[in-house]
């Protein structure tokens, strides 16, 4: 059951979410003022009056110790905040009363009896020289039988008398404390003040905030209606668009700018949206480059093969050498691809050992000694010094051979690429340089990612298998090696990459 439950919340639109969400908090702001305008009410105000009474007491002291024209300002302060003050000499066992201010005493002239000055004096005493505390009329020892209950009486007042009402239930807080002048004299100081019960004014702030508890109640229903809609339909455009972006409907728009969240969002889908069309045209792309190499071989090989068998005397040794290089070159695609899959699926490891790279440079370049005969290709190799690297030899003469086929494909008409080896600060660069037509600025960033290709126009590569490079960066990545290329339009592209040396020693020595 409530698993269910669980899930049927769950399953709720955001806005009817997030209005629950505005309502409860709204009815707790509204309990917790409830509680406070009526359960903390009066412990609220006797503290408040407590803390009032203490700082006036301070200030008050203060111009005891200091003898400043004490009377006129005891006067003052106990005048404005309705306080009874008594100053008595207690440097003697006797109380000796030397100033008084009676401007909230209810009963007008009456005095506070003696035997609780002293034992008001004894409870400061056993506190460390300081207590406050609350009493009814009753428990102060005021006789107050003869006044009737909540009965007006006059106070002096300027100008005249005042009328006020006295309740039985009224608190007075009685502040006491023992004030050393530092030459043996002592004081006493006693304040006393009248805290007015808060019953009388519970039935006001009762009906107030019956009224302010519908108001803003009312008011939080219209605020939630409005803000769960003004943060929902940006997401629900969103979603929207996520929908018709799984239908591949790449040319949705997102344009949420409700908050600033909506916004980013829609600004990362507006981002995976040209990515995905990007890569949607790559792979179909790649799916007509591939169908393209692969169809190209088998052709080659099929007719060949059907000339070889219908034709006398075509068995020759030079078709059949064209039936083997296509077949290798075929095979080459295959081991790319599968080659391809597995770095990008982190399932091939890397085997470090020590070898010399510029002798591994020397013996791929052997392999393109038919190539420099046959087609006139001018292939050059030039190092400073001879130079070690702890790499997996395999792959990078991988690197190496795809950098200088993919110069190779893309050469300009002197047929010339330049594969330069430099040792600096423990570290060799291999740079494969070709004077071809170059690559344009904008696409420099792409031309590492899989199946894209500057060409947009397929052409078949006079050697290789069209993936070098993807095969390249997935190579150097595993070897946190340093890669990238330098091209201009019409100046030809240099490919490069840096690995550390363990060892260099200079090639004459060799």
């Amino acid at each position: 059951m409530k698993q269910s439950k669980l899930n049927r919340w769950r399953m709720l639109p955001l806005r009817y979410k997030l209005s629950i969400y505005f309502i409860f908090f709204s009815l707790i702001m509204l309990i917790f003022l409830w509680v406070f305008q009526t359960v903390f009410l009066e412990p609220c105000y006797t503290l408040i009056k407590k803390y009032q009474v203490s700082s006036y007491a301070a200030r008050i002291a203060e111009s005891i110790r200091e003898g400043s024209d004490t009377a006129d300002n005891i006067n003052d302060i106990s005048r404005e905040n309705e306080m009874s003050v008594y100053i008595y000499d207690s440097t003697e066992s006797i109380l000796v009363k030397k100033y008084s201010s009676e401007f909230n005493n209810p009963l007008g002239l009456r005095d506070i009896d003696m035997h609780k000055i002293y034992s008001y004096y004894r409870t400061a005493e056993e506190n460390g020289g300081q207590y406050i505390t609350t009493k009814t009329e009753e428990e102060r020892g005021v006789d107050i039988s003869f006044i009737p209950k909540n009965r007006s009486f006059a106070t002096p007042d300027e100008g005249g008398m005042r009328m006020e009402r006295f309740n039985n239930r009224a608190q007075n807080l009685i502040f006491s404390e023992i004030i050393s002048l530092g030459d043996s004299t002592e004081r006493f100081l006693l304040i006393t003040a009248m805290i007015t019960p808060v019953s009388s004014v519970t039935s006001t702030i009762f009906i107030q905030l019956t009224v302010v508890t519908i108001i803003f109640f009312a008011f939080a229903l219209v605020l939630a209606f409005i803000v769960s809609r003004r943060i929902s339909r940006p997401l629900d455009e969103i979603n929207t668009g996520v929908k018709e972006l799984a239908r591949h409907n790449y040319d949705i728009e997102f344009n949420s700018y409700g908050y600033l969240e909506a916004k980013e969002l829609s600004d990362t889908l507006n981002l995976t949206r040209r990515e995905l069309r990007r890569a949607e045209d790559l792979r179909q792309e790649l799916i007509a480059n591939i169908s393209h190499d692969l169809r190209t071989p088998l052709t080659m090989i099929t007719g060949y093969g059907e000339v070889m068998r219908d034709l006398p005397g075509e068995n020759t040794p030079e078709n059949v050498q064209v039936i083997i290089d296509e077949a290798n070159r075929l095979s080459d695609l295959v081991t790319d691809m599968l080659d391809l899959s597995k770095l990008q699926a982190g399932a091939i490891e890397i085997e470090r050992e020590d070898f010399s790279l510029t002798d591994e440079i020397s013996d791929i370049f052997q392999r393109y000694t038919k190539l420099r005969e046959q087609e006139g290709y001018d292939i050059r190799f030039k190092a400073d010094k001879n130079a070690y690297v702890s790499a997996d030899r395999v792959k990078i003469g991988q690197v190496i051979y795809n950098f200088i086929n993919n110069a190779i494909n893309h050469c300009g008409e002197d047929k010339q690429v330049i594969v330069t080896q430099k040792t600096s600060d423990k570290r060799v660069r291999v740079e494969v340089t070709d004077h071809g037509a170059g690559i344009d600025s904008e696409k420099l960033s792409y031309i590492w990612d899989r199946y894209y290709k500057v060409d947009k126009d397929h052409k078949r590569g006079v050697i290789g298998t069209g993936l070098g490079l993807s095969i390249v960066k997935n190579i150097l990545d595993l070897h946190g090696a340093k890669y990238g290329v330098k091209s201009k339009p019409g100046n030809g592209s240099t490919f490069w990459f840096e690995l550390p040396c363990t060892y260099v020693e200079s090639i004459a020595r060799k």
